[in-house]
């Protein structure tokens, strides 16, 4: 008994480690990628994105997993949530830090929607 308990733990840990290690990165380019598809080039706005990226995508992947697992949340509430959250916490940055994006609460709120919806578009692909 106690070895099947050691598996499912093991299981939804490397489960956990594939989800943050394909999250980050691809939610890095397709936000990149929405930042150079609305004309932006200030390189050091670009280091921005990616930089508010690594803070709050590792958190809401993390955070996600943990109330699913440990919760009775509906995923969807909490994913909503979380989202909502990580468009806040990514405009402030954008506010305080960005010397190119005039609308960083709404440049936020465009890029996080267009990298959930096209995750949401790949996972359906594949």
């Amino acid at each position: 008994m106690y070895a099947d308990g050691l598996d499912a733990i093991m299981n939804i840990s490397s489960e956990l480690a594939v989800a943050l290690a394909v999250a980050l990165p691809s939610t890095i380019l397709l936000e990149a990628g929405f930042f150079l598809l609305t004309g932006k080039r200030n390189k050091k706005d670009l280091m921005l994105v990616i930089l508010v990226n690594v803070l709050t995508n590792p958190a809401v992947v993390l955070i996600y997993w943990l109330s699913i697992l440990y919760t009775d949340i509906d995923g969807i509430a909490v994913k909503a949530l979380l989202e909502i959250l990580a468009v806040l916490v990514e405009g402030l940055y954008y506010k305080q830090y960005a010397q190119d994006i005039r609308k960083p609460f709404l440049f936020s709120l465009g890029a996080n929607a267009f990298s959930f919806f096209a995750g949401v578009l790949i996972q359906l692909i594949i």
